[in-house]
């Protein structure tokens, strides 16, 4: 098998991409009982409020997860939806969590870690739910925020070029998929790093923009695209990435730091700039087009990883 067909099949078998593909199920069964006119599948919920949105989106985590590094887990909580938020072109306004354990020294790493992130992100803790006699750990933590000019999944369009940008100052955490550039990082950078995505949108440089998620790089680049009914030609080798990291786990990490967006040709060289002002390593990775299939290149080679006619991901379509 070449390199290119193992990538091809690692992505198809994905956890990560497996546990996106358990949306599909859950949108149809929401839409046929609550029809609503705000669009699920994006990383919020997108309510107009007068000239501007709230944005409102969750994150579960994995039990497993959370009883393996509760710390990390408690500053992902705040982390990952921040990163939804910013995503969004928004701001983060505050953060809720539900909190289970078996006792209180259970608890409380998972509540320093959503204490150091709240006061790493200036983004406050203003409720939420406890209880710490559970016969296990869980924690899901919700946000609120708020965006003048929104980017979404939905808004790619054939023509426009993807752009993977992606904080490279950081390290895998031990044998998982996280790549971590922000819980050692200066509070203020990472604040100011994240404003980079709503000045984008504020400036008119960008409409459609995603976070890279546990589905990766090429698994959150298939939810935007199947979101916004587009197919793609997708560069491996331009990928923005850490010396020394293998291509197939660099495709399914999770960065702390991380988001692709698809943006009109005139634009990419003011998009590329802003990044590259913060000495966020981002690069053009391929084209948007019309045909509703991403195919991947590697070198000289080129292979289909995805036909959404035949295998909707998420199922949230435009």
């Amino acid at each position: 098998m070449t390199e290119l067909a193992a990538i091809v099949e690692s992505v198809r078998a994905a956890r990560g991409v497996a546990h996106k593909r358990d949306i599909a199920p859950v949108l149809a069964r929401l839409r046929a009982g609550a029809p609503t006119t705000i669009r699920n599948g994006d990383d919020c919920a997108a309510i107009p409020e007068g000239d501007s949105f709230l944005l409102f989106a969750i994150e579960g985590f994995l039990p497993e997860f959370v009883a393996a590094e509760p710390r990390f887990a408690g500053w992902c909580g705040v982390m990952v939806n921040v990163s939804d938020i910013y995503a969004m072109g928004g701001r983060p306004i505050a953060v809720v969590d539900a909190v289970f354990a078996d006792g209180e020294a259970a608890a409380a790493p998972v509540l320093d870690g959503l204490a150091a992130a709240s006061r790493a992100y200036g983004v406050p803790v203003v409720g939420g739910h406890t209880n710490t006699r559970a016969a296990g750990g869980g924690l899901s933590v919700a946000v609120l925020g708020w965006a003048a000019r929104l980017l979404t999944s939905f808004d790619a369009k054939p023509g426009q070029t993807l752009i993977a940008a992606i904080d490279l100052r950081g390290g895998f955490r031990e044998a998982g998929p996280y790549w971590d550039c922000a819980s050692g990082a200066p509070p203020a950078r990472l604040r100011e790093d994240l404003e980079v995505l709503p000045a984008i949108a504020e400036a008119g440089l960008c409409r459609a923009a995603k976070d890279i998620s546990m589905a990766g790089i090429i698994g959150t680049a298939l939810m935007l695209l199947e979101c916004s009914g587009c197919g793609a030609r997708i560069d491996l080798d331009a990928i923005p990435r850490p010396e020394n990291a293998p291509l197939d786990r660099w495709l399914a990490a999770f960065p702390s730091y991380g988001f692709l967006l698809a943006v009109e040709p005139a634009q990419v060289g003011g998009v590329l700039s802003r990044f590259a002002a913060r000495g966020i390593a981002a690069a053009a990775i391929g084209g948007c087009d019309a045909s509703g299939v991403v195919q991947l290149t590697l070198g000289d080679a080129a292979a289909e990883v995805w036909r959404f006619v035949d295998s909707p991901l998420i199922g949230a379509a435009a």
